[in-house]
Order: structure tokens, then C-alpha cells, then sequence
């Protein structure tokens, strides 16, 4: 605060500074069981340490627990004590132990590291271990992997840890840490064995399957010596470098393979429910059901009978009403104290009697009523509501406050003081206070300075408030109420006399409304029950606001005429022992703690030697009802009992804040026997019930009774969940309580008070028992022989999972067993649960110690997961670990378990390490599909299908038609197709008869026209480059030649001169200049590949191939021979090359697939000329027209749209290469509109590039005049299937530029036939269906309503080009299909590609993709397989000719399809979904790696996100997938290589993951 205020914190003290760091922590405490617990000054035993290996200074395992907390060892930080008990400690370690034998090698996730700061490391040396060890035999053992306590602090993980941490790679270099044998010597040798390992390392290839690393057990000085199981291949600093080359020249780093290997590792362990042996997928239940375990404990007794507590008794003298009890005192005992403050250091600040308790709080009351508005408009009525807003540290106000309301009858609602504007939790006290109707708040004048201002100095509006009022309640601002004036105490009634806050399991804050009445015998009550006497005194270390603190500290102790001594919680936290002084000095009576004070006192206690706690009558321990309080009262009665501490008077209470005060033990007789515990199996409290442990101790809960019930009070047990029925005697149940001293509603809430306050138990046979409202107190309980309640945990806390109960704080007790010391910072931990995939799963988080090693956290969550599963037999999901002092905080120090889960499933948590388990613990995925082998003959299933009446699924385009009219030929500028089947003639013939028609445009960033081509320019130009080749080439006819451009108009020269030359050209994209090292080697293979002759080129390129930047890259002596054409002389060739047939080829095409396959595909002088015509026809262009392209023209659709087309043609075509909208966003879109183009084509890539960049800006763009209304078709050119998502947001954004929407839709084209689909101009609209995606990875169509669940919108590809036909194949049957079946697309087309090109001669093996027949059906027709999945429908709409249209969907890629769980999935499916996750996600990719999913995500954040996005893709993916994820990879933005038609390159992506080549910020691997 003051460092916020400009205050230079470094000039103060030392010791100041460390208070206001504490202070600034949390000036608060805790109602969850997330205690903060170092201390100043305080020193901590290991016997605290779940430690039993001998530490340094003793010689053996302590047993005797006064040896134990008198042994001072100063250890950096405390656990939270109040859960530990020796018996769970020991369990937990016993729990361990067994997972000793099993090798479990847990992968330690990768980390950046710049994702983490890292302590610096000392150098240090491990200490001399020459000499044998005796304990030979440990050694020799397998290493166990699995993480077990005992660590002495000189192991030899130890040493290793710290020296090879400084050589580490991207994480920490051997995990030997958390997975190393409990050794008390250290083990020698361990250094060579990690090199041994990087040889092992060095010398395997990647091959399928990783080399398994974990075995291998090499020999070394004659002792055999076990490998670390996560030991790094190297550093990545030498990676780069010293990677050893194999023999074919690919560098092996295996490291993620090992880890890899590992997880698969531990994956093959058998998961505890069998799956059952059948799933039916059209059933709506996806999820596989657990079938019930017979051996499930049922409960057996007979039903419970209401237990009813004593009578209230009837005393004479009880006052009429609170407020009357004051009055009497504040006469007749004046100078009696009532209340005494303490300051920071613990000593009594000043001391309020009951005199000026009561003059006080008639002054506010007065000057509430009278004071604050006008005579005719007070403020303040009677039966308002008021915040009270003060902090802990002053008591007396508060009092005055709240006395002065119940004086005034206004309704008071004490709330916590709001710190900050975005306060966690302060909208939930916003929604308290408007439901209340709050608009008025008191406060303190030292308060009211402290909270948040707005610079004109005006509180600021908090988030979430109504508008408030302050008033200050400070003495000096009240009235004295004249002569005349009396408070009107009526007898209690009905009537509202405070509202307590309370916050669900949700983080709702609702207020509970406590009538006059109930405070007045609830106050009897616990008179009664507590003996309580006038005059005695009582030490009050809880929050006066609500709870037991207010109850007993402020109503009863005034009821009473008690003296109260308030310990506020900073006075605590400086010196945890002021409690137990200021009971020895005030000879106090009764003192009300939690269990955290008894820990506390008990830390710091050696520095008391005179303590005297005798005149304690009654300790009651306010949290005695949470289940691990056991060992915090024995622990606190073991060191004070020496102090005169009687066993007796330690009484445990629960309470709730409906029914306020549940049960309290009364103090026992002394030298009576204390009553007896209960030790419960943990398994049967899983399943609801209690069962007495016998066998297995190391799962067992020992619980403490709270007493009997209050007196007055009826009480009941009944089912937590559903109709509140009764529960049998041995059954948990929730406790529900009929009392007047209880909260009356939830106020302003009537409907959720209906179910809590008025609820009425019933039996077996579901008929009420009465007429008796009871309230549900939340406490999951039962009741024990002699009436006695046991409380073994809270509904909010209680998860569900699979049908089993656990309790959050018994998970919290577990993982607090596993030495945190190390890792957990003051034992914050929070647990929760999540729903995914139809059940609760476990999440932990817990915040990390500032000095912690990665290494140590990784250890601890590997041991908690094991802990756990042992102890309570269920598996956590997830496990988390964020900086110190970033959890949400409740406002009294706690961690805020709503806001924890909220900031989780938002992806804010910024964990700094993270560890999944889906694996292990999500056990209701549906089973693997087996597929069916396919009995019935293709034949058949087609006749049953056409029986059905489904027809079988082709589609046909319009007919290639021959123009046979002589004149219209002339009319329409068209030369005759019948005459000219080659594109080199029909250059030269537009060059004679229209030699000055613009055919081509190209513009640059500006959309400045930078060359143009009239048709006699193109046709010199190609001639001169004829020239050149005939001349320097020394080509032969049909030698392939490279053509390595830039986008433009040289291209297309080139390519036509390649033409007249008799040449194959081949365009290839040029190298990027700036990353020559990625982009060169794909050129060079395709030169090779090619076997290209001679290389046309630009002078820069040419430059820039024979650089030496890269010649790093690939070897630049074997070029081709090189010619560039920007200078060339004026020549003609002495003729123009014709070929003799149109079957002769034309041009190759080269584009690297998605896959990564380099493939080149031939392509005939007929194919493009039919290809040419059928785009003709489908886009209606002749000379007069223009169209815009923004396309790579380097292969597929593209090309012939930026080369072929305008000379086929006629038309002109504006060029707008790509790469100029990384400089101009709009320059594509501007140029639509200056020229008003009717017809473009563009690729994903620059629809997202708009959509990206420009979405924002329409306006602007809008003020420049862009108009698109003139834009009657755009169209995206793809071989893929439609991305509906961005089609759509495109047209939306841009509509307000006139964009139509039914202008955007997409093309279809794939390696066999580069064009099949086209939204021409006459076909009906495409069309969208909607899809279920469970029958799709069935390889089924189910076509469902939009919006239905799991459905996937797809989009028709364009309307079937003039020429071709398609037709659904089966692919293993190749059968047709019929209509609206998956299958594969299969295509008939004159301008199919003729082959691919080889040069191997493996012709043989891909001839079926080009001349392939059906099975059956119609057996001379060859057909062209794209490889892809689609299906086709019969829509509604009718095509040009009339009919009724076929429509084409396309679904994916074959070969990208991932095969899992016996389940067809497409990637873009899965990365949809995960890109959907958190919003930093900009991209994803996913592959899968022997059975894993691995998912790659960019993120566009700051690297503290990285780890946010691990649980959110692993929920996504299996919310919607149904699939676990095995590895995520969290990379910078730009890493998944992307094709030029905007395709990701999945299988590079793989590759270069698998070769350790991505630099990840960080790598999970799901456990």
C-alpha cells in the first residue's frame, strides 16, 4: 500500500519493513483450511518435516514428541500443522512406500527458460563418494521410480540436483530427484551414468519407435548402475551444434522421443474400472457407465430418530432483549470492563466498560435517527439495513456500531473492509448488499482515509456496489441525544436483528437474516451449554464480525457482563503466542481459538516458560468440527499440559452460518475419561458410510466429537442430496436442526431460503415426519453412541466423483503429508473440482515457495498424485502450482476456493508448473470402436441401398459444349476452340488480333500499377526468353526448366516462353530472404526432384542463390545452369516449338501437401486447355471483363488463374501478390472497389489477414469510399474443406461495406485434378448443412438440426465445374455409396492430371490414383482418387438445366485423418475446439505419435499464460472429443508451419517436435 502511496519502502527499518510485508500479506485469517503458517521468528522442528529419516543432528527417528518439538532446527518454511496428525503422516508415508516397487517414470514437463525464474545456482561440488556404500544392496535394485518421503538432507539427489542444474536444458537435467530410493548414504557413480545416458542418447535413430531409454542399464567401474529416467539428451545450447549426424545426414536428438517413451510408459499401466465390453455410438449416451461394484459397503442400521437436546432452561432474570441486557449493565456496572483492545505488539491498547459501550451506542443511535437526514426526511428508518465496514483491529468501534443499530432498530450487516476495487469476492458483496438493499455504510475516520479513492478524492465505486453512502461513527462526530430521548427496546420478536454474510460453494454471497428472538436464545443457549457466569473473562482470538467470535465475543459476553479480551489476527501473526499470555495474565476463563492458533501458540511456545493456563474452564476450538482439528488439540494439550492446561476443557464445536451454533462439547468433570474417537475407513465414508477401519490403516480418518447438541434444539441426519429423506444410523448424511436460536432466511432470498430454512425430513417411504421445519446446516455428519455428533465434513467441500464422496479438506490434509516443506509456500492449498466430460474431476492448487527447484515441485506432485491414489483411491486431474501470494484471497487471509476454480477454468491462473493426469483418473471414455469386418459383398449393400430407395451419390457439372457458330466466335472475341488445343498458339493468335488488349496488371503495396502486359507485350516477351533458352539453355525439346519468381508478370513470360521453346516449365516459389535456412531446402528439392536443366530466374534471386548465407544451407556448387531474364537481348527464336499431340505435356505442378509429401503432378497441353474452358464457362469471362486475383501463383488453382486463364480467356486480370497486404492490409480490398470488379479469387490466408486486420476498421475504410457492393462473387481458392468460420465473419465484417452476403464461397481442387469445384456465376447458392461429428469419426453421415449438440456446420465447395464428374467411393470396397454417405471423393474430367511425375519409376504405385476403376457398378469409367472425404446430398434448389442440385461437401483429408480409439478424426475439428480454448490461443495443430494426441498451441500472450492453456485444451479436447491428450505443447506464435494456400504443415510440425527443433515454452506430458 505504501509502496502504491510513493513511499521509498527500502529507507525504513529492516523489522518494519518485514511487519509491513507481513501486514500486506494478509491482514486477515482464515475460515478455509488454507493457513498461512511461517512466522517471524519462529523456529520450526523437523519433527514437523513428515520426515523420518534421520536428519543431521539426530541420530535416529525421534519417538518421543516432547524430544520432538524441543529439537530446534531452523527450516525455511512451516506446514499447517492443524491437519497434520503422526497417524496421517505415517500413512501417508506408508501409502508411498508401496509405490516404491512399481516403476513409474514420471516425464518432467520442459520449460523455457525464460517461462521461470531460476534461483542462481551455487556451483557446487557433490561430496566425495569414492568409497562403497554398505547399503550395496539398494543400489543394485532396479531404481525404484517412484517418490518416496524419507530424503536425508545430504542425499545425492541432493548434490546432482544442484551441479547438474547448471548445464540443464530447458528444464532440469535429471529427475533422479523425483523418483530416487530413500538413501541415507549416497550413491556413487551417478555423474558417468548421466554421459553414458547422452551416448545411448547420441547413437539411436528415430525410428517408429523411440529407443526405451528407461532400460537401459549400461556397465560402469564393474557396479551396475541405474539411469535417471528423464535424463535430457543436452543442453540446448549445444544442440544446435554438437548433434551427431548419422549416416544419412539427420540429426538425432532424441529427447522428447524419451520422453515420450516414458509417458507411454507409464500409461500401460492398467486403469482400475474395466471398461464394459460393448458402446453403441447413436445411443445419446456417449459416456461409458461404471457398472456398480457389488462390493460397495451399503448402509445396514435402521432409520435415525430425531435426537433431541436438553431443555432450555427458564432463568427469572433473562433480560427482555439484548439491547435490555445492555442497558442494565451500561447502569448498573459502568466501570466494569467490558472489552479490551490490544495494539500490533500485543499489548492492550485501551479498554472500553460497559458504561461507555452503552453511552456510546446511544449517541450513534440518536445520530442515526435524528441526525443524518432533515426532521421531515430521515435517512434512516427503523428495519433498514447498514454495512458496517471496519477492520479487526478495532473492536470497539465495531461494537459501538453495532449496539448503536440494535439500539436505533436499524438491521446492521458487518462486511469485510474492501481493500482494493477488484477485491476477490467484492462483486459477490455487492450482490449481498444489493439484495440486502445496503446504501448506507458506517465506518471508522482511520478506515474511511484507508479505502481506495478516485483522484477527486470520492471513495471509488467498488465492483459490483450499489451506490453507497459513508458515515463515520467515530465519538467525536455523534450527537449527544437530548433529555428528552429514549431508545425504543421492545420485547424480542420476530423482527430482523442483524444479517451475517456467507458465501456458497459457488462464491455467492448471501445474508443470513437472524431474527431478535433467535439472538436472544441462541444467547441462552450457549450460556447454558458453555456455563457461562457474570464477570468472567474471555479471550477471543476470531473475528468479531460473525461467526463464534461475534456469538460468544460480542452478543453473549455482553449478556453476560463478560469481559472480553480480542486478539486481532495481525497481532497473531507478530507474535503468535499473545493469546495464551494474555490468558495467563487476565486468569482468563474461557478462550475461543481455531485450531491455526493452537499451532501457532505451540511453535512459538519455548519462548514462554512461566505460561499458566489453569484458570482456562473451557478452551472451545471453533473449527473442531473440520476433521484433521484431532491432531492440532492433542498436539497443543501435549506441550501445554505441563502449563496446567486440563485435558477436559479442550471442547470442539460446529457450527454453520443458517443454523448458527450446531454442537459443542461441554466440559467434562475433572479426571473424567475424555471420550473416544472415531477411526473411520476412508473407502466406506467414500460410499456415505461409516465403517469402523480395521484393516488398512494407512486409509483411515479420525474423527473428534463436537458434543451434544444445543440446548432447545431437535436434530436430524438426512441424505445431502435430492428429497431430505432420513438416513439410516450408519449412513453420512447432512445434519438439519429445528431451534429458535437459528437463522431465520436468506435475506431478500425467498427461494433459496424455501430450501434451506424450511426443509421437512422424510422416511423411507417418502412421507414427511412432521410438521417441524428444520434447517440444513451444510455439516456432513452422524451421530455417534451417547447422542454425541461427529462431523466429518462441509457439503461445499465435498466432491463427487464417479459416484464416491470425498471431502476437499481431507485431500488438503494428504497432500499437506507430503513434506511440503520444500515446495508449498505456508501451506496454501485449495482444492476443488471440475465437470468435465460428464463427472467431477479433481483439481489441486497450491501456491510454490519462492526458492523452490522445478525439481522439488515435480517431486512433490508426483508424490501427492501417489499419496492420493493410495490413501483415498481416487485420481486427481490436475495439479497446479502458482507463484507465492497470487491465489485469490478471502477477505480474512484464506484462499478464495470460487475465485481459484474461476481463474482456472478462464485460463487466469498463471501456474508456474502444472501437472495432468487425465489418464489415470478420466475412466468413463466410451470403449475403442472395433471395426467390423466387412462380410456383405459390395454389390449387395448397393442393391439394399437402391431398395431403400437411396440413390447413389455422384454429381455432375454442366456440358463442355463445343461452340460451333462461326460469327458468334467473332462477336465474342473467342478463337476457335476446335483449332487451337494448345495455350502457346492461343497467345499468338491474340497477339495478331488483339495486340493491344491489356491482359494482365500488376500492382504493388501502394496499388500503384508497377507493369502491365497488353497480349503483344506477353507474346515478345516470352519470345525473347525463347531466345535466351535455345541460345544459353543447351536444352533438349521436353527438358524440365525451373521458374523461380516472384508473384508478376516475368512469371508469366516465362512460363510462355518456356512453351515456345518446346520446355516443361516448372514455377517453384523463390526462397524468402530472410529465411533462407527454411525456405531454401524445399527449392532445392524441388530443382532435384525435378531433374530441372536450367533455372530462369530474376537477377536478385540469382544473386541470393549463390550467396553464402546459402550456401549454409544447401550446397550452391551444383546448380543448374542459372540464367536470368531481366536483361535480354532483342531476339526472335528461328521458330516456335508445337507440339504434336495435346496428350504431350505441358507443365509440372510441385505443391508440398499438407503432409508434407512433395509431390508433382503432369500436366497434358489437353487437360489445360479443357481446364481453361470449364472455368471459362463456370465464371462467364470473356475479353471485356476483369477480375482481381491475391493468390500464390506457384501451383494448383492459383497458378491457372494467375498464368493460364487470361490468355485462355481473354479477360484482364489485376494481379495482387500476397505478400503486398503484409505492408497494405487494405490494398486488396481498395482495389476491389476503384476498379468495381465483379469477379476475384483469393486464398484463407488473406481472408484472415483482412478479417484479422481490418475487421476493426471498417469505418475508416468506409470514410475512404471502399465500396464492395459491386463484388459479385469472391471466391476462395483451396483443396480443403471450407472453412465456414472465417467465410463467415468475413462477409459479416465487411457487409457494412456493401459486401453481399451471398458473394463469398469456396473452391475445391486437389493433386489429381487441380479444379473440381467453382461457385460460378448460374449455380444456386452453396448451401450448409449440419453434421453430428460423433457419426462422422464412425465415418458416417447423420445430418442433424443447427444448433443441435456436437454438430458441425459444413459448407458446399462450390458448385461442380463443366466436364466433370464425381462420384462417393468407399474406400476399402471401392464401391459407390449412396446419397449422404462418407466416402471417398472419386473424379471423371478431361483436365485430370495425366500422372504424378517420379522419376524412380514407382508409376505402378500411385497409377490408382489416376486410372483407377469401381469395383463394380460401371466398370470401364477410369476415375482420378483426391484422396479426400466428403459425401454428396440432393438439396432442394434447383441448378441451371432445372434439376434438382447435387451438392459437394468436403470433410478432409484422408491421409491427414487421425486414427484413434478405433475413431476417424480430422485435425481441423480438434483445433477448432482448441482454439476456442483461452483466448491467447492464436493457432493450433495437432498429430499424434504412437497413440498420443499431441496438441501444439500458439500463444499470443505473455509467456505466464503458457501454462494456463495445458487444463483448458485438455478439457476442451475431452469434453468434445472425447479424447485424452497426451502431450501439449505450448509454442511462440509462428512456429506451426503454414503452407502457401494458408494449409498447416502438420507432419513438418511433427517432425521438427520429435527432432527437438520448436524451442516450446513449455511441454506437458498427461499423466
Amino acid at each position: 500500500v505504501m509502496a502504491d502511496r510513493g513511499v521509498d519502502l527500502s529507507a525504513l527499518p529492516k523489522e518494519v519493513r518485514d511487519q509491513l510485508a507481513e501486514l500486506d500479506l494478509e491482514l486477515s485469517e482464515d475460515f478455509r483450511a488454507n493457513v498461512d503458517l511461517s512466522l517471524p521468528d519462529v523456529q520450526q522442528s523437523p519433527g514437523h518435516s513428515a520426515d523420518p529419516s534421520p536428519s543431521p543432528e539426530a541420530p535416529g527417528p525421534s519417538t518421543s514428541s516432547a524430544s520432538r518439538h524441543h529439537r530446534a532446527h531452523r527450516s525455511g518454511g512451516a506446514r499447517d500443522e492443524r491437519y497434520r496428525s503422526d497417524i496421517h503422516t505415517e500413512a501417508v508415508q506408508a501409502a508411498l512406500a508401496k509405490h516404491k516397487e512399481e516403476k513409474m517414470a514420471l516425464p518432467m514437463p520442459t520449460k523455457r527458460r525464460s517461462a521461470f525464474v531460476q534461483s542462481p545456482i551455487d556451483t557446487c561440488t557433490p561430496p566425495d563418494t569414492s568409497s562403497a556404500s554398505e547399503d550395496e544392496g539398494s543400489l543394485r535394485r532396479k531404481a525404484a521410480l517412484s517418490a518416496v518421503l524419507a530424503q536425508s538432507l545430504q542425499s545425492p539427489e541432493y548434490w546432482i540436483n544442484r551441479s547438474v542444474q547448471s548445464s540443464s536444458t530447458s528444464s532440469s537435467a535429471s529427475s533422479t530427484l523425483s523418483h530416487g530410493e530413500p538413501k541415507t548414504q549416497p550413491q556413487p557413480q551417478l555423474q558417468p551414468a548421466a554421459s553414458v545416458l547422452a551416448d545411448v542418447l547420441a547413437h539411436t535413430r528415430i525410428g517408429d519407435v523411440p529407443p526405451d531409454v528407461t532400460s537401459s542399464t549400461p556397465q560402469e567401474r564393474g557396479s551396475r548402475v541405474d539411469l535417471p529416467p528423464a535424463v535430457r539428451g543436452m543442453s540446448r545450447g549445444q544442440s544446435r551444434s554438437s548433434m551427431l549426424d548419422t549416416a544419412d545426414g539427420v540429426p538425432v536428438n532424441s529427447r522428447v522421443s524419451t520422453k515420450i517413451q516414458q509417458l507411454l510408459n507409464t500409461l500401460k499401466r492398467p486403469k482400475r474400472p474395466p471398461l464394459s465390453e460393448f458402446f453403441l455410438d447413436d445411443s445419446e449416451e456417449i459416456v461409458e457407465v461404471p457398472q456398480p461394484d457389488p462390493n460397495t459397503p451399503k448402509p445396514e442400521g435402521r432409520q435415525i430418530i430425531p435426537v433431541k437436546g436438553e431443555p432450555l432452561g427458564v432463568v427469572s432474570n433473562w433480560p427482555p432483549a439484548l439491547q435490555a441486557a445492555l442497558a442494565r449493565w451500561g447502569a448498573t456496572q459502568a466501570k466494569s470492563p467490558a472489552l479490551t483492545a490490544l495494539d500490533i505488539t500485543g499489548k492492550p491498547l485501551y479498554t472500553l466498560t460497559y458504561g461507555k459501550l452503552w453511552s456510546r451506542s446511544l449517541k450513534l443511535a440518536y445520530t442515526l435517527l435524528n441526525k443524518l437526514g432533515t426532521k421531515t426526511e430521515p435517512v434512516l428508518q427503523p428495519g433498514d439495513r447498514v454495512a458496517l465496514v471496519y477492520p479487526n483491529s478495532d473492536p470497539g468501534m465495531f461494537w459501538v456500531a453495532f449496539y448503536g443499530c440494535l439500539l436505533a432498530e436499524v438491521i446492521p450487516v458487518p462486511i469485510e473492509v474492501p481493500l482494493s476495487r477488484q477485491d476477490a469476492g467484492s462483486q459477490q458483496i455487492g450482490f449481498l448488499l444489493g439484495s440486502c438493499g445496503v446504501s448506507l455504510a458506517l465506518t471508522s475516520e482511520v478506515c474511511l482515509k484507508g479505502l481506495p479513492k478516485t483522484p477527486n478524492g470520492e471513495i471509488i465505486q467498488f465492483k459490483g456496489w450499489p451506490r453507497m453512502k459513508w458515515v463515520v461513527t467515530d465519538t467525536k462526530y455523534l450527537t449527544k441525544p437530548s433529555k428528552d430521548w429514549q431508545p425504543h427496546i421492545p420485547t424480542a420478536n420476530t423482527d430482523t436483528a442483524y444479517i451475517e454474510y456467507k458465501a456458497s460453494k459457488e462464491g455467492t454471497v448471501m445474508g443470513v437474516a437472524v431474527s431478535k428472538i433467535s439472538m436472544l436464545t441462541h444467547c441462552q443457549a450457549l450460556t447454558q451449554a458453555c456455563n457461562y457466569c457474570e464477570g468472567e473473562t474471555l479471550v477471543n482470538v476470531l473475528d468479531c464480525k460473525k461467526d463464534m467470535g461475534m456469538w460468544h465475543g460480542v452478543l453473549t459476553s455482553v449478556m453476560n457482563r463478560i469481559h472480553t479480551i480480542t486478539v486481532p489476527y495481525a497481532v497473531m501473526k507478530a507474535c503468535p503466542m499473545s493469546w495464551v499470555q494474555r490468558v495467563h495474565i487476565h486468569k482468563a476463563r474461557v478462550a475461543l481459538v481455531k485450531c491455526r492458533d493452537l499451532h501457532w501458540a505451540m511453535m512459538a511456545h519455548k519462548d514462554q516458560k512461566d505460561t499458566n493456563l489453569s484458570s482456562i474452564r473451557m478452551l472451545i476450538v471453533a473449527d473442531g468440527a473440520n476433521p484433521w482439528s484431532v491432531s492440532s488439540c492433542d498436539a497443543f494439550l501435549n506441550v501445554f499440559q505441563s502449563h496446567g492446561l486440563k485435558p477436559e476443557v479442550i471442547c470442539p464445536c460446529a457450527t454453520s452460518p443458517e443454523a448458527l451454533t450446531v454442537a459443542i462439547r461441554r466440559p467434562g468433570a475433572r479426571g473424567a475419561p475424555l471420550p473416544a474417537r472415531a477411526i473411520l475407513s476412508m473407502g466406506g465414508l467414500s460410499h456415505g458410510v461409516i465403517r469402523v477401519n480395521t484393516e488398512d490403516k494407512n486409509s483411515a480418518l479420525t474423527v473428534q466429537d463436537v458434543g451434544h447438541i444445543m440446548p432447545g434444539a431437535l436434530m436430524c441426519i438426512v441424505k445431502p442430496d435430492g428429497p431430505p429423506q432420513l438416513c439410516k444410523t450408519d449412513e453420512i448424511g447432512e445434519i438439519v436442526i429445528n431451534s429458535r436460536a437459528g437463522g431465520t432466511m436468506y435475506y431478500g432470498l425467498p427461494g433459496v431460503t424455501k430450501n434451506t430454512f424450511e426443509v421437512i425430513p422424510v422416511n423411507q417411504a417418502g412421507a414427511p415426519i412432521g410438521e417441524i421445519p428444520f434447517t440444513r446446516t451444510g455439516l456432513l455428519g452422524f451421530v455417534g453412541p451417547g447422542s454425541l455428533v461427529f462431523v466429518v465434513g462441509k457439503n461445499e467441500g465435498l466432491l463427487m466423483v464417479s459416484g464416491r464422496r470425498h471431502n476437499a479438506d481431507d485431500l488438503v490434509a494428504t497432500a499437506l503429508a507430503v513434506e511440503p516443506v520444500k515446495t508449498v509456500y505456508r501451506g496454501r492449498i485449495a482444492v476443488f473440482s471440475v465437470t468435465v466430460f460428464y463427472d467431477e474431476r479433481i483439481v489441486i492448487v497450491a501456491e510454490q515457495r519462492p526458492d523452490a527447484s522445478e525439481e522439488d515441485s515435480f517431486q512433490w506432485m508426483s508424490r501427492v498424485l501417489q499419496a492420493i491414489d493410495s490413501i483415498h483411491q481416487v485420481g486427481l486431474y490436475c495439479l497446479a502450482l502458482v507463484p507465492a501470494n497470487t491465489l485469490p484471497k478471502t477477505p480474512l487471509g484464506g484462499i478464495h476456493i470460487c475465485e481459484t476454480k474461476q481463474n482456472f477454468l478462464e485460463g487466469n491462473l498463471h501456474p508456474c508448473n502444472i501437472l495432468m493426469c487425465p489418464h489415470t483418473c478420466v475412466t468413463n471414455l466410451p470403449k475403442p470402436r472395433q471395426k467390423q469386418p466387412v462380410d456383405v459383398g459390395p454389390a449387395s449393400m448397393l442393391v439394399g441401398n437402391l431398395v431403400a430407395g437411396k440413390r447413389i451419390a455422384q454429381a455432375t457439372g454442366r456440358e463442355l459444349g463445343v461452340v460451333e457458330d462461326q460469327d458468334l466466335i467473332r462477336k465474342l472475341c473467342m478463337w476457335p476452340t476446335m483449332m487451337h488445343q494448345f495455350l502457346s498458339e492461343a497467345l499468338q493468335w491474340r497477339a495478331q488480333t488483339d495486340p493491344d488488349h491489356v491482359l494482365y496488371v500488376l500492382l504493388n503495396a501502394k496499388g500503384v500499377a508497377v507493369c502491365t502486359a497488353t497480349c503483344a507485350q506477353l507474346h515478345k516477351r516470352a519470345e525473347k526468353i525463347t531466345a535466351t533458352l535455345m541460345e544459353r539453355g543447351g536444352l533438349n525439346t521436353g527438358d524440365n526448366v525451373v521458374l523461380l519468381y516472384p508473384p508478376g508478370i516475368d512469371l508469366i513470360a516465362a512460363f510462355y516462353g518456356c512453351l515456345y521453346a518446346g520446355v516443361i516449365p516448372v514455377t517453384v516459389r523463390p526462397p524468402h530472404p530472410q529465411n533462407l535456412a527454411a525456405t531454401l531446402p524445399t527449392v532445392r528439392m524441388i530443382i532435384d526432384v525435378s531433374k530441372a536443366a536450367c533455372i530462369l530466374t530474376t537477377q536478385p534471386l540469382m544473386r541470393i542463390l549463390r550467396s553464402r548465407e546459402a550456401a549454409a544451407s544447401v550446397n550452391v556448387k551444383t546448380w543448374p545452369t542459372i540464367i536470368d531474364t531481366d536483361d535480354l537481348p532483342r531476339k526472335r527464336p528461328p521458330h516456335i516449338y508445337k507440339p504434336p499431340t495435346a496428350e504431350m505435356l505441358a507443365y509440372l505442378d510441385f505443391s508440398v501437401s499438407t503432409t508434407g509429401m512433395l509431390t508433382g503432378v503432369k500436366m497434358s497441353h489437353a487437360a489445360v486447355s479443357t481446364l481453361c474452358r470449364s472455368i471459362k464457362l463456370q465464371c462467364e469471362l470473356y475479353s471485356s471483363r476483369q477480375i482481381a486475383i491475391c493468390l500464390d501463383p506457384y501451383c494448383g488453382l492459383g497458378f491457372v488463374l494467375w498464368c493460364l486463364s487470361s490468355v485462355y480467356s481473354g479477360h484482364q486480370s489485376i494481379l495482387i501478390p500476397p505478400l503486398e497486404l503484409e505492408c497494405s492490409l487494405p490494398l486488396w480490398l481498395s482495389t476491389l472497389s476503384q476498379y468495381k470488379i465483379r469477379d476475384t479469387f483469393c486464398s484463407y490466408s488473406v481472408m484472415e489477414l483482412c478479417t484479422k486486420g481490418l475487421g476493426t476498421q471498417t469505418e475508416i475504410l468506409k470514410a475512404r469510399g471502399v465500396n464492395l457492393s459491386c463484388v459479385r462473387s469472391c471466391v476462395v481458392i483451396a483443396e480443403e474443406r471450407p472453412r465456414l468460420a472465417l467465410t463467415m465473419s468475413f462477409s459479416k465484417l465487411f457487409k457494412d461495406l456493401g459486401l453481399s452476403s451471398r458473394a463469398v464461397s469456396t473452391a475445391f481442387g486437389s493433386r489429381v485434378n487441380l479444379a473440381i469445384c467453382l461457385q460460378g456465376t448460374a449455380g444456386p447458392d452453396p448451401s450448409t448443412v449440419y453434421v453430428d461429428m460423433k457419426s462422422l469419426r464412425h465415418d458416417r453421415v447423420r445430418l442433424v438440426e443447427r444448433g443441435a449438440p456436437q454438430s458441425l456446420p459444413l459448407m458446399e465447395s462450390g458448385t461442380i465445374l463443366p466436364g466433370v464428374r464425381v462420384i462417393i467411393v468407399n474406400p476399402e470396397t471401392r464401391g459407390p455409396l449412396g446419397d449422404s454417405h462418407l466416402g471417398e471423393i472419386w473424379v471423371n474430367s478431361p483436365h485430370s492430371a495425366s500422372g504424378y511425375y517420379t522419376i524412380y519409376g514407382e508409376e505402378s504405385l500411385q497409377a490408382d490414383h489416376f486410372n483407377t476403376r469401381l469395383s463394380f457398378g460401371e466398370p470401364h469409367t477410369l476415375w482420378a482418387r483426391t484422396g479426400y472425404l466428403g459425401f454428396i446430398k440432393r438439396t432442394e434448389l434447383l441448378d441451371a438445366s432445372g434439376d434438382r442440385h447435387d451438392a459437394l461437401f468436403v470433410v478432409g483429408s484422408l491421409d491427414e485423418t487421425l486414427e484413434l480409439r478405433g475413431l476417424r478424426y480430422h485435425p481441423i475439428d480438434i483445433e477448432t475446439s482448441v482454439s476456442r480454448a483461452h483466448r491467447s490461443i492464436a493457432e493450433s495443430a495437432v498429430f499424434t505419435w504412437t497413440n498420443l494426441l499431441v496438441v501444439v498451441a500458439e500463444l499470443s500472450g505473455s509467456e505466464q499464460e503458457a501454462l494456463d492453456l495445458v487444463p483448458l485444451v485438455t478439457n476442451v479436447v475431452l469434453e468434445e472429443h472425447h479424447l485424452i491428450v497426451g502431450v501439449v505443447v505450448i509454442v511462440d506464435p509462428g512456429v506451426i508451419p503454414i503452407n502457401s494456400r494458408g494449409e498447416k504443415q502438420r507432419m513438418h510440425l511433427r517432425d521438427s517436435f520429435l527432432a527437438d527443433q520448436l524451442d516450446p515454452i513449455y511441454v506437458a506430458y498427461n499423466m
